[in-house]
């Protein structure tokens, strides 16, 4: 057993690092111009790395912090030399997503006291949330556990039908009533099968809109009364997917669901296809709420746990 999670942990690690390779080359190009001719960390080079992060999409408000801290070491020390800026930059990154508080998942677990474990998965179109729910229900089967799956997405009909392919797939049930029915009724008969049938995890997709924040509110919430009928603390998490690939506007949608529905988690997906990797440092503090996945490529095992100490250390390791 020792081997095989070795070269799997090996592996997850090989694909971050190509996952993250436009966002690092984007990053240290940007970071090379601002201090080209320079020895040491001054005004005119933190200036020039505060624009570095903001075009990084790190965020305005998570730039200032670090660009703050950096100050403080270059006051504390009197003269650091630009060659120390990627081992200052990454202990900074680094403290700021371990005061987030939460502790790094290891693999893809379950609380062994709670089954079946119910997710209520929620994000606009397009950010790859249907995908996401696949790739989970595919990793959690590798590791032997029941999952069944709940298509209450059910505006659209590609979301329900593409839930259904996933389904088909990894070889997991799909809970689905069809396009334009009772999204509650879904989850409901969605969390009575995993009961039933004494599944793991329930996994239960949402519909991918926010239009008005009331009326997703009103959605989540009668999904919620209906699902604590069986499981009165469920859901026990509500997971937020978000597309990494859109840099500030993954924040901004954040920002909207998290005044919408208690999000618990986070999951951002594409990093693989984009320069703006950043933005996971940058929702990670804003937010303090935990990214729990990263999605790194496009195949199935290519959803991981976010690990702050491994990503970290992947994005400053120069290409």
């Amino acid at each position: 057993m020792a081997p095989f999670g070795f070269f799997n942990k090996k592996e997850n690690k090989e694909t971050l690092d190509k996952g993250l390779e436009k966002s690092k080359e984007n990053f240290f190009n940007k970071l090379g111009k601002a201090v080209v001719g320079k020895s040491k960390v001054d005004d005119e080079v933190l200036d020039e790395l505060e624009e570095v992060l903001i075009t990084s999409d790190v965020g305005v408000n998570t730039t200032i912090k670090i660009i703050e801290r950096i100050e403080e070491r270059v006051a504390r020390d009197k003269y650091l030399g630009v060659e120390e800026l990627d081992k200052i930059l990454r202990e900074e990154i680094a403290g700021l997503l371990q005061e987030n508080n939460t502790e790094d998942l290891q693999d893809f677990t379950l609380p062994s006291d709670k089954a079946p474990y119910v997710l209520l998965v929620v994000g606009v179109n397009g950010v790859g949330k249907t995908t996401t729910i696949g790739k989970l229900a595919h990793q959690f089967k590798k590791r032997d556990k029941k999952v069944v799956l709940g298509a209450a997405d059910t505006f659209r009909a590609a979301a329900v039908d593409q839930l259904k392919l996933w389904g088909e797939r990894v070889d997991v049930p799909v809970i689905s009533h069809g396009m334009n029915t009772d999204p509650a009724s879904v989850a409901y008969d969605a969390v009575k099968t995993a009961v039933d049938t004494k599944a793991d995890l329930v996994i239960i997709d949402t519909a991918g809109r926010l239009h008005t924040k009331v009326n997703l509110m009103n959605e989540l919430s009668k999904i919620k009364r209906v699902i604590q009928k069986f499981i009165p603390v469920a859901p026990h998490e509500v997971l937020l997917v978000l597309d990494g690939s859109t840099g500030q506007n993954a924040v901004i949608q954040a920002r909207e669901f998290t005044k919408a529905t208690d999000v618990s988690a986070l999951a951002i997906t594409k990093l693989d296809g984009t320069a703006k990797g950043g933005v996971v440092v940058g929702i990670s503090d804003e937010f303090k709420i935990p990214v729990k996945y990263i999605g790194v490529g496009e195949k199935m095992d290519d959803l991981q746990v976010f690990n702050k100490t491994e990503f970290v250390d992947s994005f400053f390791k120069r290409i």
